[in-house]
């Protein structure tokens, strides 16, 4: 069970018994069904502070929502002749819309304007001379300009980014502090903002087969802005359909919903400005429709009973298998090493290659996994730090930032590690806690089981909920993508830690408290080890400490300085033990093409799709050909009927959807297993 058991020992999938997972609540019968055979058979809306469930609606910007910035540019006629006929020139290399883009740049820069210039980044291109010669043209007519290539928006395109040379620029949008003055270097959005209006572009993303950073890089890249100037509340499930709201720092609407037209598989819409911008966290949980298909049972009664008491009795809030990564490094074996101070073996950890078959169900249909290992193999071989980063996309974030900072400063292996965005490099600890929390939960579970509060069991108070701390039970959301870590993504879950002050928000059960009967199963938690918690006093507590130290980790003592990767440098927190699914809806489908949609979108619902039709119902619908499918199975059409389990629920931003799946069908839910259904 040592966490930190060396990975060559047989590389594979983790599985759910490696990370904890064992029980179930319910006794009864599990069932068969394919999990996530589409991705519209997984789809997340995000739930709002408000309880709102966050939904795009509409793609259209009205015309109130453009800015009126206090600075504006000249028109195109104001282009000094000189390039004015360079930019007539370049018509003849490029699209129409690339070369308005350009004249608006040259426009940008001719005027004389003081503010910040933003890069523009033309239409993709997969013709290699053709980019080659936009890159000479520009090197020649336009000297205040440069150009680099960035990823397109799909793996055989390429885009060309177009932006002032920082070292003929000077003023305030220059880089260099003699250049600016005192005031501080940002290149997020515009200088000129009205000081009326609010400085944040609110929107709704909307993403079919892409995690949150994925999509927010691309949109960056196209808008040529950082990636600092997105917000968000928490990152979403990679293999699914999904909404969330997203702030962006100074931008137009209409620069965005222009972007509709050329990304694949995303779409923003329903605009606002608001003042202040997302931070992690923000957010209440999630709304889940699931379409579980091809689902065989002993009879109906069975799968109504399972989802019956689903609904009743709710599921074992277990860390799901996502948060422990979809590779055969899981992410908890790294944050044992951080642990123990082993910063090389870390380092070896992110960066060696991985077993292929650990993938997800998409891997032949993505080219970039191969181009991942290949660069990680690379790597291992050579030792070539610039060859393998122009391998390697740049959404493995952790790795990218290991691998420039060992350049460097070669052999500073904890120095390369803290070169890791903060959020990044704390999920290996967290995952490492999460480890922990779900071998005790078993062992709650097979001891005192599921239907009675025991004696030293460790519960979360009657305190007035208007008191009660926002997300005391829920997470932190300090974390950015876990497919930067080479993960699948998180139902948004993590570690939350204790404000100090709230001391009377747990407490350990004492014999009144049983004989009161004050306490429900829906009470019982257990801590994320850190310096603040309290342990159960039931022998649940030692099973903490024993796994700790198997892997040569002290809950206690740390073993070395650096406070960031030390639990007792960690306030730890907290986490219930039982989780019932809110507003549970669920209902029977039957169909014969495996390749219709059995659930509406919310991009369905804008351009007037309608799903297929329930039991019973003698209409059907064609399917739904505008529903991009290029990472989906190509499944065909079947005679046979088929039945389908659809469900809708509202989970906390701490808990996994998949878990819930698992106490219905009594199966496990690694996407290798599901695989073999397919």
């Amino acid at each position: 069970m040592a966490a930190s058991a060396k990975t060559s020992e047989g590389m594979k999938t983790v599985d759910e018994s490696d990370v904890g997972i064992s029980c179930f609540i319910s006794q009864l019968p599990g069932f068969r069904g394919i999990l996530k055979q589409r991705y519209a058979d997984f789809i997340v809306n995000e739930v709002d502070m408000d309880g709102n469930v966050v939904r795009l609606t509409s793609l259209d910007v009205s015309p109130e929502m453009d800015v009126k910035e206090e600075d504006k540019t000249k028109s195109s006629d104001d282009v000094p002749q000189s390039y004015a006929s360079a930019i007539e020139s370049f018509r003849s290399l490029c699209s129409a819309s690339d070369a308005e883009r350009m004249e608006t740049l040259v426009n940008q820069v001719t005027s004389g304007a003081d503010d910040e210039i933003s890069p523009v980044v033309l239409d993709p291109s997969s013709d290699k001379s053709k980019r080659t010669a936009i890159h000479n043209f520009v090197k020649e007519k336009f000297k205040f300009l440069v150009t680099d290539t960035v990823d397109g928006p799909d793996p055989t395109s390429k885009c060309i980014r177009v932006r002032v040379n920082s070292g003929n620029a000077g003023g305030k949008r220059s880089r260099k502090r003699k250049e600016r003055g005192d005031k501080p270097f940002d290149s997020r959005g515009s200088e000129h903002w009205p000081a009326d209006v609010g400085k944040f572009l609110k929107f709704h993303l909307y993403k079919e087969n892409k995690d949150t950073q994925e999509a927010l890089g691309l949109i960056g890249k196209m808008l040529g802005v950082q990636p600092k100037s997105f917000g968000f509340s928490g990152t979403k499930d990679k293999r699914s359909v999904s909404t969330q709201r997203v702030t962006v720092f100074k931008q137009q609407a209409s620069k965005l919903a222009a972007l509709n037209k050329r990304l694949f598989g995303i779409k923003v819409g329903d605009f606002s400005l608001v003042k202040e911008g997302l931070l992690l966290g923000q957010l209440m949980g999630n709304r889940f429709t699931i379409t579980l298909r091809g689902v065989v049972a002993d009879s109906e009664e069975t799968i109504k009973k399972s989802a019956e008491s689903l609904g009743k009795d709710g599921f074992i809030n277990y860390f799901g298998l996502q948060r422990f990564g979809s590779g055969s490094v899981p992410t908890h074996h790294v944050g044992a090493a951080l642990l123990k101070g082993e910063w090389k073996e870390a380092v070896d950890m992110i960066l060696d290659p991985r077993e292929m078959h650990d993938f997800s169900l998409t891997l032949r249909f993505s080219p970039q996994r191969n181009v991942v290992n290949e660069a990680r193999e690379y790597y291992k071989e050579t030792g070539d730090i610039d060859g393998t980063l122009r391998q390697l996309p740049r959404y493995l974030v952790a790795e990218r930032a290991i691998l420039q900072c060992l350049k460097k400063c070669p052999g500073n292996y904890l120095q390369a590690l803290k070169g890791v965005p903060r959020t990044l490099r704390m999920m290996y600890v967290h995952s490492y806690q999460s480890y922990l929390w779900n071998n005790a939960t078993s062992l709650r579970v097979q001891k005192y089981g599921t239907n009675q509060v025991v004696l030293g069991d460790l519960v979360s108070t009657k305190v007035d909920d208007a008191k009660r701390v926002v997300g005391s039970l829920n997470s932190e959301q300090k974390e950015n993508s876990e497919e930067a870590l080479d993960c699948d993504q998180l139902d948004d879950t993590a570690v939350v830690d204790l404000p100090g002050e709230r001391s009377d928000l747990f407490k350990v059960v004492g014999k009144e408290d049983v004989e009161a009967g004050t306490y429900s199963t829906s009470d019982i938690v257990l801590p994320l080890p850190g310096s603040r918690v309290i342990y159960p006093s039931n022998d649940v507590a030692e099973i903490f400490h024993d796994l700790a130290k198997k892997d040569g980790i002290s809950l206690t003592e740390s073993i070395h300085g650096v406070k960031e990767f030390s639990i007792t440098s960690m306030t730890g927190g907290y986490r219930r033990v039982f989780q019932k699914p809110i507003d549970f809806e669920w209902e029977l489908l039957t169909y014969t093409d495996s390749n219709k949609p059995l659930a509406e979108t919310d991009l369905d619902r804008i351009t007037m799709e309608k799903p297929v039709d329930k039991v019973g119902s003698a209409e059907e619908t064609e399917s739904d050909s505008n529903q991009p499918e290029s990472c989906e199975t190509d499944l065909k059409d079947s005679e046979q009927t088929q039945l389908a389990l659809k469900m809708a629920l509202t989970l906390p931003s701490s808990c996994y959807a998949t878990m819930a799946i698992r106490e219905l069908l009594k199966t496990s839910t690694s996407v290798a297993y599901h695989k073999t259904l397919n």
